[in-house]
C-alpha cells in the first residue's frame, strides 16, 4: 500500500518507518536538515521496543512530487496547518483515505475542507518519541498505539477500508485498534490531554509537582469536569468514571512527565494552545458550557501560542 506522511517528525517518521520497514511505500512530505537527511541516509528509528533500523523511504518537500497515496496521514503540530493542509490536495486521489493523527478534536473538520468528508478519517495516538538528530527518532516508551476510525460517517462496526489499514499497520508493528466511531476517542484523550498540557504549560512544571499539591490537583479535576461537560454538551458519550481513571492514571505515571506543549514552550517553539486550551473555551462558549478554570489557563498560555513573548 502507498503512504503518504505529511510530517515525518517524532510521530508520523515513526509510524511511518515501521510500515516502510513491513514493506509498504512510505513517502514523508518534510523541509529542512530533516529532509535532507532523511534523503541522504534514509530514516533512522532507535527503539528498545521495536529494535533499531533504518526504513528506506521516499522524502520531498514538493507534495506533487510524490503524487496521489492510498492513505495519507497528517502528523504535523496543529500549529503547523497553516502550512500543512494545503499540502494534502496532491496527495489525494479517487481512492485516497485521509487519516489524522493531531491532538484535539477539531483537525477532522480541517483536513475535510481539503480532501472531503467522505475521504477523512481520525484517530488518536500514545506514543513517546523524539527527534534525536536529522534523519534519527527515538522512540522513548513502549506505547504506538493508534485508535482510529470513521468520523463522518460512523457505523455500528469499523468500515472495510478502517479494518485494512488497522491490519497493514498490525502487520508492521503499530498497535492499532479500528473502532466505527472515532469521536469517543478522539474526546477521551482530549479530556485527559487538554488539562494536562495546560497545567504543565501554565506552570512550567511536569505534573509531579501539580499532582502531589491538593489545590493543584482539585484544580486539575475540575478542568476535567469542564472538558467532559462539553464533550456531553456535544453529544458524545463520557464514561461516568472518566476522572476516576484519569486520576489513577496520573498517580501511575513518572512525575517527571511532560506535556509536549510544555516542551515546545520551553525550547522557545509554538505551542498547540489554540487546538487544545483554546478549542475548550470556544466550544464552551458556542455550546453554553461554563469552562472557568480552562479560560483562565487559556488566558494565561495565549501570549505564547506563536513563541517567545518579546518584553520591552
Amino acid at each position: 500500500m502507498r503512504f503518504a506522511f505529511i510530517g515525518a517528525g517524532a510521530v508520523g517518521g515513526y509510524y511511518g518507518a515501521l510500515l516502510a520497514r513491513s514493506g509498504h511505500r512510505v513517502s514523508f512530505v518534510a523541509r529542512g536538515s530533516h529532509l535532507e537527511a532523511i534523503k541522504r541516509s534514509g530514516l533512522r528509528v532507535l527503539s528498545t521496543a521495536v529494535g533499531d533500523f533504518t526504513a528506506s523511504v521516499v522524502a520531498e518537500a514538493d507534495p506533487s512530487l510524490i503524487g496521489p497515496a492510498d492513505v495519507v496521514v497528517l502528523a504535523v503540530k496543529t500549529y503547523d496547518n497553516t502550512a500543512a493542509l494545503p499540502l494534502i490536495k496532491p496527495l489525494v486521489g479517487p481512492g485516497t483515505t485521509v487519516l489524522t493523527l493531531q491532538n484535539g478534536v477539531d483537525s477532522a473538520e480541517e483536513v475535510s475542507a481539503i480532501a472531503g468528508e467522505r475521504a477523512t478519517i481520525a484517530g488518536a495516538t500514545y506514543i513517546a518519541t523524539a527527534i534525536d538528530a536529522p534523519g534519527v527518532i527515538r522512540q522513548t516508551g513502549s506505547h504506538r498505539r493508534i485508535v482510529f476510525g470513521e468520523i463522518f460517517h460512523a457505523a455500528s462496526e469499523p468500515t472495510a477500508r478502517v479494518r485494512a489499514i488497522e491490519s497493514i499497520m498490525k502487520a508492521a508493528g503499530i498497535q492499532a485498534e479500528a473502532v466505527a466511531d472515532a469521536k469517543p476517542a478522539l474526546w477521551e484523550k482530549f479530556i485527559y490531554l487538554a488539562p494536562f498540557a495546560s497545567f504543565t504549560g501554565a506552570s512550567r512544571l511536569p505534573i509531579g509537582p501539580l499532582w502531589l499539591d491538593e489545590d493543584c490537583r482539585i484544580a486539575f479535576l475540575q478542568a476535567v469536569a469542564e472538558v467532559s461537560a462539553v464533550a456531553r454538551a456535544s453529544g458524545v458519550h463520557v464514561a461516568d468514571n472518566r476522572a476516576e481513571m484519569i486520576a489513577t492514571y496520573i498517580a501511575g505515571i513518572p512525575p517527571t512527565t511532560r506535556s509536549s506543549l510544555l516542551i515546545d514552550l520551553s525550547q522557545g517553539k509554538r505551542i498547540e494552545v489554540e487546538s487544545l486550551t483554546g478549542s475548550v473555551v470556544r466550544r464552551g462558549r458556542a455550546l453554553g458550557v461554563a469552562t472557568p478554570m480552562m479560560a483562565a489557563l487559556y488566558a494565561v498560555l495565549k501570549p505564547h501560542a506563536h513563541g517567545p513573548v518579546a518584553v520591552a
